[in-house]
């Protein structure tokens, strides 16, 4: 399968266009739909337009003497008994009746047109966009920022409905009735109508012009909108940080002018539409000063009728007038529809990064056995975060990996549940390359608590269950003894059916890294990954913790990241990194006795008071 065109050359916009077609040809029935429903409300107007024109000529017929007599439709002519009143009640009742059921109609299609949009395409694509965000690598959350990640979710999906009913079925809509005016156009009169359409192509011209010039302007928009809402994530975030420094006027600084600088693109926009709209209207009125110069003077000659001539003919150029305007519209939709659906797009086509590889075969329970075969990763091509790494790991052994900061220390244990692929090298699990084995089932098998541990606003028993929500409560209690959490979920209101606010922000740090230590050994993983779990919280909540690692720990292959050497202690051996090479690797005792970072940095622990570091 060939890769989609790069953006912003030719050939990405018929590729969008392409695939724009062909998600509306899903709906065809629908869309078919809503055209029939536009004809019957073009035909209804044209009954009730009938109406008016017959009611003219009828009245001209009584009350001007040797008037031309009125001409009814399908040749019909009222009986001779009825008074003139009874036929204009009559006229009346028709024309009123044609309105009545073109409002019915109306409504049912702006109904249906709804449906459509908002219940099945919306829906439909923020669903699939979601879950192709699940499948994608951590490096496609490295290059796309939140803010237009929630963006295009929310505001593009809506972009590309708009090609449904605001450009494919309009575009139809249009084409039918456009088609339709001019056959009764000329066949009420063909000079007058030759006469009074002599602009429509360059109308058509103008639209399309403007059409182009707009493109620009909303894929701005678009990026401007994408700053905004990641500033105000950003700010919302970050509130506690504001106002601790008494930042709440720069904030809000921040947010005026991000706010207004998507106004002012608006603006911009709209500026460029109130040149459009205008320029239009004018070209019509040319055509309505034609119709009344020329088609003035055919009635006044007697070789067009008044009201079911010229009146009709004047109606029906308004409607054809209108068509145009609604052309105006689905050009300016149509540069909406483009720029939201590159940026579906984008997503949607994007390579996940990260997937099975084909043949890959399922993983029972795993020994625990990893090994690094020189493995090296880049965030980034220029960027080596880990060189040549080599390292066996026994099944239950316990590995701690310190170093300074920007060593490629949570790069290298990224690369066991595959969040990462390595550059070179590889990573084997069980004897076996990790992409050989199905990646659900790696993942299953790989228990992690960071440290800031996100929970989700539902019960407590719900998040430690998250990895197995059929989970039942003996299994969940059991998990929370192991982690030290069960004393404090029982203290709680509610217990374990106490809901959780916003990220467990009804509880305190140590009960958060607790509970997610309950989450990660519910599923009874043969791999621990802790990355930092102590770092935000204090010695007493610490010891708490690290009493519920070493139950946690027992019996699994466990990787400990910590700055901490309360925690990192507890390893059977250390990695100590540098820039992503190992510099040394022993056991607590070995390396605290030699000089290096790792006696360097445990002299800085303790404050450099001389005591015994190997102790």
């Amino acid at each position: 399968m060939s890769s989609p065109p790069p953006p912003g050359s030719p050939a990405r916009q018929r590729y969008l266009l392409g695939r724009l077609i062909r998600l509306t040809g899903r709906f065809g029935w629908r869309c078919a739909g809503l055209v029939l429903l536009n004809l019957a409300l073009l035909a209804l107007g044209l009954a009730g337009l009938g109406g008016v024109g017959v009611a003219i000529d009828f009245l001209r017929e009584n009350v001007e003497p040797g008037a031309p007599a009125a001409k009814f439709p399908f040749g019909w002519r009222p009986p001779d008994s009825w008074e003139p009143r009874t036929v204009l009640l009559a006229l009346g009742a028709w024309i009123f009746l044609a309105a009545a059921l073109r409002a019915r109609l109306a409504y049912l299609a702006a109904v249906s047109t709804n449906r459509l949009g908002q219940g099945k395409i919306v829906v439909e694509l923020r669903s699939a966009i979601y879950a192709k965000m699940q499948r994608m690598s951590f490096r496609f959350f490295d290059a796309n920022a939140t803010g237009s990640l929630i963006n295009r979710v929310t505001g593009d999906t809506q972009s590309v409905r708009l090609f449904i009913d605001g450009v494919a079925v309009q575009s139809l809509n249009v084409a039918l009735a456009t088609i339709f005016y001019l056959y009764c156009l000329v066949k009420i009169h063909a000079g007058l109508a030759f006469a009074c359409l002599g602009f429509l192509p360059l109308l058509w011209i103008i639209v399309v012009l403007f059409a182009r010039w707009l493109r620009k302007d909303y894929e701005e928009n678009r990026r401007r909108i994408d700053r905004l809402v990641l500033t105000f994530e950003e700010l919302a975030r970050g509130m506690g940080v504001l106002k601790s420094f008494g930042l709440e006027r720069w904030a809000d600084g921040r947010f005026v002018e991000t706010n207004a600088a998507v106004r002012e693109q608006k603006h911009s926009i709209f500026r460029k539409l109130t040149l459009l709209f205008p320029l239009v209207s004018l070209l019509n009125q040319l055509s309505m000063a034609v119709l009344l110069g020329y088609g003035g003077w055919l009635a006044i000659k007697g070789e067009i009728a008044i009201g079911t001539g010229l009146i009709i003919f004047a109606g029906i150029l308004q409607q054809l007038a209108a068509q145009v305007n609604t052309v105006s519209n689905v050009a300016d939709s149509l540069q909406q529809t483009l720029t939201g659906a590159d940026r579906v797009y984008e997503i949607l086509d994007a390579e996940p990064g990260i997937h099975d590889r084909e043949g890959a075969v399922s993983l029972g329970q795993s020994r625990g056995e990893i090994e690094f075969e020189t493995v090296s990763f880049r965030y980034q091509p220029e960027d080596t975060v880990i060189e040549k790494f080599t390292l066996s790991v026994r099944p239950g052994e316990k590995i701690a990996i310190v170093g300074p900061t920007g060593a490629g220390k949570t790069a290298l244990i990224q690369l066991i549940p595959r969040f990462y692929d390595p550059d070179d090298g590889c990573v084997r699990l069980d004897g076996r390359d990790l992409r050989d084995w199905r990646l659900d089932d790696v993942r299953r098998q790989v228990g992690l608590v960071f440290q800031e541990s996100f929970l989700f606003s539902a019960s407590v028993a719900a998040n430690i269950a998250f990895g197995n929500p059929e989970a039942d409560r003996s299994l969940i209690e059991r998990a929370a003894r192991l982690a030290a959490a069960h004393e404090f979920i029982e203290r709680l209101p509610e217990g374990y059916d106490t809901l959780l606010h916003e990220n467990g922000a009804n509880l305190s740090g140590g009960q958060r890294q607790r509970l997610a230590l309950a989450r990660a050994i519910l599923l009874d993983p043969a791999i621990l990954i802790l990355d930092d779990p102590t770092a935000a919280v204090d010695a007493g909540t610490e010891q708490e913790i690290l009493n519920a690692m070493d139950r946690v720990m027992a019996g699994r292959t466990t990787f400990i990241v910590a700055h901490r050497f309360s925690t990192v202690r507890r390893a059977d051996r250390i990695v100590v990194l540098d820039r992503g090479i190992v510099t040394a690797c022993g056991t607590h005792e070995e390396l605290a006795s030699h000089p290096g970072y790792y006696r360097d940095a445990i002299l800085a622990e303790r404050g450099a008071d001389g005591e015994e570091v190997a102790a």
